[in-house]
């Protein structure tokens, strides 16, 4: 058996780890960049009554006509543009690869930034170039970003904007330069627009080569997995014949919608996470050794005194946090942890935590 699979499975897919999701049993979870609130008891029972009308027998539509008009409305999606549906963002980073992904071709990001561009680059056969950010504080270098793009020539450019995860919303401008500089496609991956007041969204037709690309899981509904790619229709024409059928099951479908329809509850929430978000940063900044970083997100990148990193993501599990330890992951990142925003108290005991293994 072992001699078969190493015959057949690719060397670089042999060589990669499957991507581990810690068990969180237990633990105060801000590992996950998860919204921590869960919805009012009087919606939970509407929500529940709603989805008696779905019919689990039959399949969902396949296109989630109904859906894509709801986040129409709600996310001031342009009408002249397209708007294409994935199981999470992650399906959609693998529709786009697959889709402009030729032999010799190459994917383009920043690095640090969401592992899953590389991981989906290799999957689909793609080269993956990345280009550091500046050291200091994680902003663009745009003059090698530009000169790696007419080197590489990449079919495509991912850019998370805030970027995922150092924190930080890289400058506008610098992002239109690299939008017109681009051989191919730009996407921005704007995950984390719940949580700052900057987007290219309504930008989009501006540009012939710009997709935005967002999910719904920061805001609260992670176990949907729903994400939405919007630009011009002729790219996404493109795009959704990699699409498999019926990708959105019904029950997402029915709750995504009616979760739109009562946003001014997400939206509370996202208020009281940008809120927490200020207060923590002020009192990380506040403990001596640590760094935190400026965040337009629901998480904080904090470096931590040097070699001291492995030591204090330990104690804090002990004490019954789980945070993100991104220490060895990138050299950028040494020395870094991350931790998503919880409810005060989640907060406070996170920072009791961390103050009490300095």
């Amino acid at each position: 058996m072992s001699k078969l699979i190493e015959h057949l499975i690719r060397p670089e897919i042999q060589a990669l780890g499957a991507y581990q999701v810690p068990d969180a049993t237990g633990l105060i979870k801000l590992d996950a960049m998860e919204n921590p609130y869960t919805w009012p008891e009087g919606l939970r029972r509407e929500w529940l009554e709603a989805l008696q009308a779905v019919h689990l027998n039959r399949y969902p539509d396949p296109r989630g006509d109904e859906l894509r008009a709801t986040l129409r409305a709600s996310m001031g999606i342009p009408d002249a543009m397209g708007l294409l549906l994935g199981n999470g963002s992650d399906e959609l980073i693998q529709m786009l690869a697959l889709t402009v992904a030729r032999p010799g071709c190459r994917m383009l990001s920043l690095d640090p930034g969401f592992v899953m561009y590389r991981m989906i680059a290799l999957f689909a056969g793609m080269e993956y170039v990345g280009v550091p950010l500046w050291a200091e504080d994680f902003s663009l270098d745009l003059p090698a970003l530009l000169a790696a793009m007419a080197r590489e020539q990449p079919a495509i450019v991912f850019i998370a904007y805030p970027n995922n995860p150092t924190g930080n919303l890289f400058d506008a401008d610098a992002v239109v330069h690299i939008i017109e500089a681009a051989p191919g496609l730009v996407v921005l991956d704007e995950a984390y627009a719940p949580f700052t007041d900057h987007s290219f969204l309504p930008r989009l037709g501006d540009w012939p080569n710009l997709l935005v690309m967002r999910t719904l899981s920061k805001m609260g509904l992670a176990g949907l997995r729903l994400g939405y790619l919007a630009g011009p229709s002729d790219w996404l024409a493109q795009i959704d014949k990699l699409r498999l059928p019926y990708n959105i099951d019904v029950l997402t479908q029915a709750s995504a919608a009616f979760a739109l329809r009562h946003r001014e509850v997400l939206d509370g929430q996202t208020q009281r996470i940008r809120a927490e978000r200020s207060r923590l940063f002020t009192a990380l900044s506040g403990l001596d050794g640590v760094h935190p970083y400026p965040s337009e997100t629901n998480f904080i990148l904090l470096r931590v005194p040097a070699g001291r990193a492995d030591e204090l993501f330990e104690s804090l599990k002990r004490s019954g946090v789980l945070v993100k330890n991104l220490d060895g992951t990138q050299l950028l990142l040494e020395g870094c942890l991350r931790m998503t925003v919880g409810r005060p108290e989640e907060n406070d005991t996170f920072l009791a935590a961390l103050e009490s293994a300095l």
